[in-house]
């Protein structure tokens, strides 16, 4: 089964390493060479906890449980053949060991057969008087198989069992999340806090679900409980700061948050929203500040870089927006939101070559929103190159093929090509999608506006569709 925390003195632990260290041979009892090899799987100690294996099988050839956890031991290593192998000999010698169960379960586990590994989980709890860590693993099967009601029933019983057991609690709360039941998870918590009034993780999950319901005054009062009981929980200052920005409480938010940074070592993400909160109370040093503090702190927090080039756009210094967006991209050239900035920074800029870089690169890394394609288009259309922008625009309609916006710009670069056969084609096709983007169009192609023969089928159409 999962690795067991040791309940034994330390004792035998420390004559086992000094017998390691002496090469003298020192006679252990079972028990406590089963605590010592605990020890050493606890502490990820896989070595030192096959030597302990190895010796106490040595001096106790015939106890079971050292053989279960040499057992363990091949599952933990995936050595799956020579694990069952073994279990198959335990089990002629007793049957009704729930560890063969919990096991084999183990086993099945790992071959992604979750379904065999809760039938012999079920086993195992029918025999076990044990049975809370058999309920956490029937928990987690659960949870591979997305079986989010089961698994809650076995986490709960953990934490009815051990009250601290907070891995439990905590997933506990994802099944609940899972499954959008946000107010059968305020219940829950409320029912464990009644017992554990001052147990700030309860605490600090309870203000979450109030936050997914709206309720920020109730997951304000949650987290300052959750203070209270531990006036040292980072998490709780940071989710308050977050709902008092959503407040605009923008003074306080910066309060919380600063807290932190005095708890714990400076972290980005802090850094990050006190500046946000400085911007929009109109600190705009102080948000600078902050911002910069952020990408130190951490280079490659995408929303760091994304906060200083945009603050930076905000204020339409965009030559120093372009100094902070290229950094970014040196460090993270596959993020997409760096290229949608540079885009927009190049071109504010007129560096319509360097913005064009952009366009094709966010293209490249999967951003088919449409107004990428039209925004990419108009800037090529300006530039001059209109077979470009046609190219560009064909890419377009194979993600939007009866969109009216990319066939009037087609239609207006085969006019500005003199392709009067084309640009008929893609003229008709738009108006028989929207008409009334027929001004818009006029807009992109103003040289058109009293061309005699586009508004004559413009004018033929829209008789011809009443």
């Amino acid at each position: 089964m999962a690795f067991e925390a040791e309940e034994r003195p330390d004792r035998p632990i420390a004559k086992f390493e000094s017998m390691l260290k002496t090469d003298d041979v020192y006679f252990f009892d079972a028990e406590d060479f089963e605590d010592i090899i605990h020890h050493y799987l606890n502490n990820g100690k896989m070595s030192l906890a096959k030597k302990a294996i190895k010796i106490g099988l040595t001096q106790h050839p015939s106890t079971i449980e050292l053989k279960l956890l040499e057992v363990e031991v091949h599952v933990f290593e995936n050595n799956l053949e020579l694990a069952e192998s073994m279990l198959d000999s335990l089990q002629t010698i007793d049957s009704n060991n729930e560890e063969i169960y919990i096991q084999r379960a183990n086993i099945f586990s790992k071959k992604d057969d979750h379904n065999k590994a809760i039938q012999l989980l079920e086993k195992a709890l029918t025999l076990s008087d044990d049975s809370i860590d058999i309920h956490s693993l029937l928990g987690m099967e659960h949870l591979f198989m997305d079986n989010f009601e089961e698994a809650k029933k076995h986490f709960i019983q953990c934490v009815l069992f051990d009250e601290h057991d907070y891995a439990s609690l905590y997933n506990i709360i994802y099944c609940f999340d899972f499954l959008e039941d946000f107010d059968g998870a305020i219940v829950f918590l409320n029912d464990y806090l009644e017992k554990n009034p001052y147990c700030e993780v309860a605490w600090h999950q309870l203000g979450k679900q109030y936050i997914e319901k709206g309720m920020y005054k109730e997951a304000i009062a949650a987290f300052d409980f959750a203070i209270i009981s531990d006036d040292s929980f980072v998490g709780a200052y940071f989710e308050k700061g977050k709902i008092l920005e959503k407040l605009k409480r923008y003074n306080e938010a910066i309060e919380n948050y600063e807290i932190t940074i005095e708890i714990e070592d400076p972290s980005a993400f802090a850094y990050l929203r006190i500046g946000k909160c400085h911007e929009k109370i109109g600190n705009t040093e102080l948000a600078r500040l902050f911002y910069y503090k952020t990408v130190h702190e951490d280079p490659l927090l995408d929303k760091g870089w994304l906060a200083i080039t945009s603050f930076y756009i905000k204020q339409k210094d965009y030559v120093k927006a372009k100094e902070y967006i290229t950094k970014a991209i040196n460090i993270e050239e596959e993020n997409l939101f760096y290229w949608v900035k540079s885009a927009l920074i190049h071109e504010a800029l007129g560096l319509v070559e360097d913005a064009e870089v952009a366009y094709q690169k966010m293209v490249d890394l999967g951003d088919c929103e449409l107004k990428t394609w039209l925004n990419w288009s108009t800037l090529v259309i300006k530039k001059g190159d209109l077979h470009s922008a046609i190219q560009i625009l064909q890419q377009a309609l194979e993600f939007y093929p009866n969109n009216a916006d990319i066939l009037y710009k087609i239609a207006g670069s085969h006019m500005a090509l003199n392709q009067t056969i084309k640009t008929k084609e893609y003229l008709v096709k738009a108006l028989s999608v929207n008409t009334k983007k027929v001004a818009t169009f006029k807009l992109d192609f103003p040289q058109f506006k009293n061309n005699t023969w586009i508004n004559n089928i413009i004018i033929e159409y829209s008789n011809s569709s009443k």
